[in-house]
């Protein structure tokens, strides 16, 4: 398969888990019948950014993986035939917790799951509060679709973890984020094209948008969506989606344009492991 037509959501905090899932069941919908054959939304999204805040009420939003809201989204991809990238807040036991995405293949099989294995730590981003470290290393799935990874939000500032990725066969990398702006804004338009070059595939970058007031009230930042996918030659694939409004993005990724390009860049080739031990030093 060489065209992927690929879905990719950012959405605004509606103040409720159900409305949440409901609204991606519906985008998912009508990304199928746009003919959409994979679809990914926003890092945990079917909650708020709980990051802003350090309480413990929000662990309530963990659950298991496989679990409720796989299984529900595992039915919908067999119903529409298509692959969801869902990423969610997961409990493996009591008080152990992850940043995770799970991975469901278009007749509804669960492939997997990837773990966040960058947790940061500073104000509005409380992160080691509520996750622990990923354990899983960087999977690549075999979908239907194509092989896919997985990077979640803060991942992306980390290189190493981009191409272990490429490294495992990964010819999409879906970004799932919650980003506000500050220097962020910078880093977001040049770190995930970067990465698609260095290591020659599509990133498909999601993030959260608009002002989650409604749940913290002075204290809740400005999330600037602004989602987009980029080739393996560093070129935005269709339009950057909207910084202030919900949105479903549809576009067209070309795999055939990998061969091109790594044929033409031959970085792989010329990469030398050897050295660069000092990467891996602690």
């Amino acid at each position: 398969m060489s065209i992927v037509r690929t879905a990719l959501t950012q959405a605004t905090w509606t103040g409720d888990k159900e409305s949440m899932i409901a609204l991606h069941e519906e985008w998912t919908r009508e990304a199928a019948a746009q003919g959409a054959q994979i679809i990914c939304y926003q890092e945990l999204f079917y909650g708020p950014y709980f990051g802003i805040v350090q309480d413990p009420q929000y662990y309530e939003y963990a659950e298991a993986v496989p679990g409720p809201t796989t299984d529900r989204f595992a039915a919908l991809a067999k119903e529409l035939g298509i692959v969801i990238v869902l990423p969610v807040y997961e409990e493996d036991q009591a008080g152990v917790l992850y940043n995770t995405a799970a991975v469901i293949d278009a007749d509804g099989t669960y492939l997997g799951k990837y773990r966040k294995h960058h947790i940061p730590h500073l104000p509005k981003f409380w992160e080691k509060f509520y996750f622990r470290p990923g354990n899983l290393g960087y999977p690549v799935f075999d979908t239907a679709v194509g092989k896919i990874g997985v990077n979640i939000c803060y991942d992306r500032h980390f290189p190493e973890g981009w191409r272990v990725l490429a490294l495992n066969g990964a010819e999409i990398v879906f970004n799932p984020n919650a980003t506000a702006p500050g220097i962020s804004n910078k880093l977001w338009e040049i770190e995930q094209p970067a990465a698609a070059v260095a290591n020659g595939y599509f990133v498909v970058a999601t993030n959260r948008v608009g002002l989650e007031d409604n749940e913290y009230g002075a204290e809740a930042v400005n999330f600037y969506g602004s989602s987009y996918v980029v080739g393996p030659d560093g070129a935005y694939v269709g339009e950057v989606g909207s910084s202030t409004s919900n949105e479903l993005l549809i576009r067209d990724i070309d795999l055939g344009q990998i061969r091109r390009v790594r044929e033409r860049w031959q970085f792989f080739r010329d990469r030398r492991p050897d050295a660069y031990g000092p990467i891996v030093a602690p």
